[in-house]
């Protein structure tokens, strides 16, 4: 398997191309599998206040034998913790939980328009970077017209936006308008989890021109639509199968056939409506 490759966002960080999403992985299980994850090339670890995990994270950097300095740790504030100081005081319980100096990238988890707190919260964010408390700064599941209410109010880009994306959601006018301001687009459940995804047709022929499997054509064609997916294995296998996906390149035309496939939101996650405490 090859070096996983990072891109360098906005505010001059690197990040990498592909990372774990660490949900439910929990417990002495779950820091073996995160342990594992980072021997075998992972350099970016995403966790949430909501994951009830930020303890084993912190846990797996400390005994991988990859250093501070080499990872990314993503955490995430949960709607309850929305307002200006609110946010900063999250962040400090979370990197109480992690037990780290400082967190890489600090997402709000859900804007949850209707209680109106999602810019104070960007506020205490930067707040929050400007203290040291965290590196870089970003949302998750936000709109066009959220990120940019954010800019017009604050001056500040976010580095990253964490959405559902995969080739039934491929979330094409989004991706242009982070293009537009800088943004890394980030693909939450990047392979379409509970759903027949990976039985496509085009994507089991792919695998076989490829000589790849129909998970790694769908997490290639994420990486080539300039998105970095998360997904979660705990298994050393799998994970390993995950990242290996940087020895081959889909054509353009190809990435445009997985594209087609599109079909909709999978889970009623539209960020207008569904919220998250």
């Amino acid at each position: 398997m090859s070096a996983i490759p990072t891109v360098t966002l906005n505010d001059g960080t690197w990040f990498p191309e592909l990372g774990l999403g660490t949900y439910n992985l929990r417990g002495e299980e779950g820091i073996a599998a995160m342990t594992a994850a980072i021997d075998s090339g992972y350099r970016l670890l995403d966790t949430a206040v909501n994951y009830e995990n930020e303890r084993e994270v912190g846990e797996a950097v400390r005994r991988s034998g990859a250093g501070r300095d080499a990872l990314r740790v993503t955490s995430k504030i949960p709607g309850r913790h929305h307002g200006r100081t609110e946010a900063v005081d999250s962040i400090k319980g979370s990197l109480d939980a992690l037990g780290l100096d400082r967190i890489d990238l600090q997402l709000i988890h859900w804007p949850n328009p209707s209680v109106g707190k999602y810019v104070d919260t960007w506020r205490g964010m930067i707040d929050a970077r400007e203290q040291g408390l965290v590196r870089s700064i970003g949302v998750s599941n936000f709109t066009e017209a959220m990120i940019t209410e954010l800019i017009e109010e604050t001056g500040v880009v976010p580095v990253v936006n964490q959405v559902e994306l995969h080739p039934y959601f491929p979330q094409g006018a989004l991706r242009s308008f982070h293009a537009m301001h800088g943004i890394r687009t980030e693909s939450w459940s990047p392979l379409a989890r509970r759903s027949e995804l990976l039985t496509e047709q085009l994507l089991t022929e792919l695998a076989t021109v490829y000589e790849v499997t129909p998970t790694q054509i769908v997490l290639r064609w994420h990486t080539q639509l300039g998105s970095t997916p998360i997904p979660k294995s705990a298994d050393p296998d799998r994970q390993r199968e995950n990242a290996d996906v940087f020895g081959f390149r889909l054509t353009d035309e190809q990435v445009d056939a997985i594209s087609a496939l599109e079909r909709g939101r999978l889970w009623d996650g539209d960020p207008l409506t569904h919220e998250e405490m």
